[in-house]
């Protein structure tokens, strides 16, 4: 199975299902299962956007101190991977238009893709796995998620 790793907030925002768009510098023809994986590294910018309002909001009560690092967190179906400048047919894939909150949680500017997802179901009880830069492969040894028992 395929893996992504996010820098925290945002691998947490897609376990909560606040965040289903996930913006990439780079187009990927891959659709499937991904397993979202929180990224060891959490940059001192990346800790102080969870003071933003929006971010207070969507992480229920979570704070930077206490948001998971080094693992799997949930799967999420890759549906469509579409430029950011049309998002007419982001909301095509939605069946609705991106949210505010959404869109404050990516970077939708020129020359950027916008990854929608549907969120399949959490991971619980993981053990740390270093994660890498884009696709990678999930490790074989690391109990592969059980799809047939979704909560999506």
């Amino acid at each position: 199975m395929k893996a992504l790793t996010l820098t925290q907030p945002w691998a947490t925002l897609m376990a909560l299902r606040e965040k289903q768009i996930e913006t990439r510098s780079w187009y990927t023809s891959y659709r499937g299962h991904l397993v979202i994986h929180a990224a060891k590294g959490f940059p001192k910018w990346a800790k102080e956007t969870c003071e933003e309002p929006e971010f207070i909001a969507g992480l229920w009560g979570q704070t930077a101190a206490t948001l998971p690092l080094s693992l799997g967190l949930c799967v999420v179906e890759l549906l469509a991977c579409i430029p950011t400048c049309n998002l007419g047919h982001i909301e095509t894939v939605l069946g609705h238009k991106p949210s505010v909150k959404e869109l404050q949680f990516g970077d939708f500017s020129e020359n950027r893709y916008a990854w929608v997802t549907k969120y399949v179901r959490s991971l619980e009880n993981q053990q740390p796995v270093k994660g890498a830069l884009g696709l990678w492969e999930w490790p074989s040894e690391i109990a592969a998620p059980d799809l047939a028992a979704t909560t999506a």
